[in-house]
């Protein structure tokens, strides 16, 4: 038995294998059963809980971050505590990051961040010969930048966002996926050894239809910005210039410029409109 230091966040680990309840320090986990951890709670480890290849002789580790590491006052997890503090509230923040910690008061976190983080010789050493480091990989020759235009940035729902069926140009990305939920089926999987077949085989199925609505998204997004459809009051302009009789034949065409190309769909009306034509002359003529 021995104690080892891990996050407290109950969603980063396994629920307990005995109650499926998520996990509160202290916890046990089997030293003897893996790869993948065999995490079990207080009450389901006193109860002897043993599940296939787990028995409840096997040799233990309790996990808890309740002990000092930095100094005496400041356990792990709130060592922890303080940092992800910092980075929500931002730094010299003290009276919000000491709200977030509701275990120090402002002096406390102020004084201790700056002992152990600015002013500690170890790190300052440390993010020093990092920046010499990097400095001297790119001391060489700087990349030259050339000044570019600034992308439009429309506003959500705005009518130049719907225009351009919710394109972002600065992120080169839609603000909204084809199926934008498709994610969800994926979020509570959790491929373990001991899954039956049946139900890793139904897992991967799960896999395998979230690769296929990817490539959809990745197919729509290019029949978008192949045919230049991102913009579309631009796009109606422009078949504003041809002939009413091409104007109509663009219209009852666009469902099937997802089978070829741009240049392809525009050889194949401009193709058919000089056939109508043809055949219209001919028919005046005669």
């Amino acid at each position: 038995m021995k104690n080892v230091s891990i996050p407290d966040d109950p969603f980063d680990k396994p629920p307990c294998r005995g109650c499926s309840s998520y996990l509160t320090e202290p916890y046990i986990k089997c030293a003897e059963c893996g790869p993948s951890p065999f995490l079990l709670c207080l009450q389901c480890f006193t109860r002897g809980f043993e599940y296939k290849k787990h028995e409840s002789d096997h040799k233990y580790e309790i996990m808890t971050s309740d002990f000092p590491v930095l100094e005496p006052g400041w356990t792990a997890q709130e060592e922890m505590a303080l940092l992800e503090a910092v980075m929500d509230c931002g730094f010299g923040n003290w009276l919000d990051v000491a709200y977030q910690m509701r275990t120090k008061t402002k002096e406390e976190c102020e004084s201790h961040y700056m002992k152990n983080f600015i002013n500690n010789p170890l790190f300052s050493s440390t993010l020093l010969s990092l920046r010499k480091t990097k400095d001297s990989r790119f001391a060489e020759g700087a990349i030259p930048f050339k000044p570019t235009d600034d992308p439009p940035r429309p506003t959500f729902d705005s009518v130049l966002s719907r225009d351009m069926a919710g394109y972002m140009p600065a992120r080169a990305d839609f603000m909204e996926e084809f199926d934008n939920y498709a994610e969800w089926d994926l979020k509570d999987i959790d491929f373990v050894d001991d899954d039956s077949d049946i139900l890793r085989a139904l897992k991967l199925s799960v896999v395998d239809i979230y690769h296929s609505r990817l490539k959809e998204r990745q197919r729509r997004k290019k029949i978008i910005r192949d045919h230049g459809l991102i913009n579309l009051r631009k796009f109606q302009m422009l078949e504003r210039c041809y002939p009413k009789e091409v104007q109509e034949l663009y219209d009852v065409m666009r469902r099937f410029a997802r089978v070829v190309g741009p240049i392809e769909h525009d050889k194949f009306i401009e193709s058919h409109a000089l056939d109508s034509q043809y055949v219209s002359v001919h028919i005046k003529v005669n």
